[in-house]
């Protein structure tokens, strides 16, 4: 007689979302928790955990979906307090950016200059995007990418650098290990969206989240986790290619909360109030240039020198609304002037610059 095999918690999940059109069903909290779990913790067969992930994204996740995926990482990371009353932390899309080079990496420096620690965080490559990520970029300039979190706790609490990156690799080795999966599965997943949300690191009074969107459902997502994240704050905005910095050309739209029991609430950020006049929406590069990580590095070292155009106005605008959604200033425009002072000065470049030399 054929016994059939033991069923493992991604059998019945699938069985319940992949069913089809029509007929496919929401898991609950604890269904989705157990599958994730398995699949975190390496017990789970890969073809059944492509299965699972893809028939979730056919019929969308649900938000009991997305907060056990959220749960089920956060249960395999380890806090670490940081000993300021503020950390504000840059979740710029893992997958990078594709079509204009990124000045979220130099951001946490800008922020730091201007007298609030940040922290950046990623991974080299992953797709569908396979674009440009804060790693390639701080790599090239010379960051250690891979310094244990303990090393980064460090760097952040160092007055003269105030700023740190953290790679997946090291502060969340169960998802990590889940890349070349992801990879083979070509289109995004839920790890995709919540992977933003799970840095280490944690400030002695308020953490901040910065992070951005594309699809209009994902705001009221990103609410939801980032407050079951523990995140005291957020700012939300609809940035260029899904990023942290809006679009330079024309107004964006912002979703922000003040403190955990607050409700969410939008705002519209137009550049021209900062002082931001430009004829192109981010910092743009010759279609099939090589070497884009480096070019990145050399733009955003420009902007941090204080040389004026679309990559210093980028770092002005993401300032400003992570300064102010953090009520580390009052308003958008004491947001920017302070970043402006930073980049000015020569602060926000040698607040960088600590951080390659240690």
């Amino acid at each position: 007689m054929i016994k059939n095999p033991p069923q493992s918690p991604l059998h019945g999940a699938i069985q319940k979302a992949a069913t089809g059109p029509g007929y496919s069903k929401d898991l609950t909290q604890e269904e989705a928790y157990a599958a994730f779990s398995a699949i975190l913790d390496g017990e789970a067969d890969l073809i059944q955990a492509a299965v699972l992930l893809i028939a979730l994204r056919m019929k969308r996740e649900s938000d009991d979906e997305n907060a056990a995926a959220l749960q089920a990482l956060l249960d395999r990371i380890e806090l670490f307090p940081i000993d300021a009353p503020l950390l504000i932390d840059i979740a710029d899309p893992y997958d990078g950016h594709g079509r204009g080079l990124p000045m979220a990496p130099f951001l946490p420096a800008v922020l730091a200059a201007c007298g609030v620690p940040a922290i950046i965080h990623g991974l080299e490559s992953i797709g569908p995007k396979y674009g440009i990520t804060a790693h390639q970029v701080l790599m090239a300039a010379g960051v250690n990418v891979f310094e244990p979190v303990s090393k980064v706790v460090d760097k952040i609490q160092n007055p003269s650098i105030g700023w740190g990156y953290l790679d997946q690799k090291i502060y969340c080795p169960a998802l990590h290990h889940l890349l070349p999966l992801r990879n083979k599965m070509i289109k995004r997943n839920l790890f995709t969206t919540i992977e933003k949300l799970c840095s280490p690191l944690r400030g002695a009074l308020k953490t901040h989240l910065h992070t951005g969107y594309v699809h209009r459902n994902y705001p009221d997502v990103y609410n939801q986790l980032a407050r079951q994240a523990g995140f005291s704050s957020a700012t939300i905005v609809r940035g260029v290619e899904g990023g942290v910095i809006p679009s330079l050309q024309k107004e964006a739209v912002c979703h922000y909360y003040e403190n955990p029991s607050a409700p969410l609430k939008t705002a519209s950020l137009t550049p021209t109030d900062i002082g931001i006049e430009q004829t192109v929406r981010a910092v743009l590069f010759e279609h099939e240039a090589d070497n884009l990580p480096q070019k990145t590095l050399a733009t955003g070292l420009g902007a941090l020198n204080g040389e004026k155009g679309p990559a210093y106005d980028s770092l002005v605008y993401g300032a400003a609304i992570a300064l102010w959604g953090s009520q580390h200033s009052g308003t958008i425009e004491s947001g920017a002037e302070r970043a402006r002072e930073a980049l000015d000065s020569g602060q926000a470049m040698a607040a960088f610059k600590a951080a390659q030399e240690t």
